[in-house]
């Protein structure tokens, strides 16, 4: 049985190309950075869970809620191939039982904080909002888009944004924690217009105050789907 079912839906995705520099204290042992043509990303990115089931059962008020996360793209090479996976700087829930579960049982980091999600549906045109609030300040991030999704093309930077099916956290300097995410192959909607107030040093701490100062090189809105994430195992002194 899956440690977790759920949808994922309306991510927003905001990507910055951030120095290498910046990262490298994050990263898990036995992984690598994940590099896209020469770039080296970290995501701000919001949805919707949905449907949330947790060892097959679902919890009174933790079945619909919001998240928000900052990540990066990390791989890790075993029995001859590549595995492309996301590392955690927080992740943002409005619920405290998901962030002791989560950050007890996986080694994660997250908090929790009041959060608000928009979705609005008009003639021309979806918006997708999703708000945080940490140290009496609101922070926003909201995206418009086209109605009507499209296939995210093979070899984009879309494709390589959405299709990262492992998790990793760095547990100390010699041991990670490695887990599956799966999901299908997701859709997009064309992004027209996005608007950003976040103080990421305040949210994220004073390694990524930089993005502060910084446009994301690309903001994206998939639609999501079903996805399942697996029982974590842990990697001790694994080596790339």
């Amino acid at each position: 049985m899956s440690f977790l079912n759920a949808e994922w839906r309306k991510l927003a995705i905001a990507n910055y190309a951030i120095d290498q520099k910046v990262l490298s204290k994050y990263v898990p042992p036995g992984t690598e950075l994940d590099i896209w043509e020469n770039k080296c990303f970290v995501s701000l990115v919001g949805f919707m869970f949905l449907n949330t089931k947790l060892l097959g059962v679902k919890i009174p008020f933790h079945v619909h809620f919001e998240e928000v996360n900052l990540r990066f793209y990390v791989r890790r090479f075993e029995n001859g191939s590549w595995k492309r996976g996301v590392v955690f700087i927080k992740e943002i829930v409005p619920k405290p039982a998901l962030t002791f579960v989560a950050n007890t049982l996986y080694n994660e980091h997250y908090e929790t904080l009041p959060m608000h999600h928009e979705w609005e549906q008009g003639d021309t045109d979806r918006t997708v909002q999703y708000q945080w609030k940490k140290d009496n300040q609101w922070h926003s991030f909201k995206v418009t888009a086209d109605l009507e999704s499209s296939e995210i093309g093979e070899g984009s930077e879309t494709e390589f944004i959405t299709e990262h099916y492992w998790g990793y956290a760095k547990v100390n300097e010699k041991t990670t924690n490695e887990y599956e995410v799966t999901h299908p192959k997701w859709r997009q909607y064309q992004v027209t217009n996005f608007e950003i107030a976040v103080d990421f040093g305040a949210v994220y701490g004073s390694d990524f105050e930089c993005l502060n100062r910084m446009k994301p090189k690309s903001v994206m809105l998939a639609e999501g789907s079903e996805i399942t994430v697996e029982s974590k195992r842990t990697i001790k002194e694994a080596a790339v």
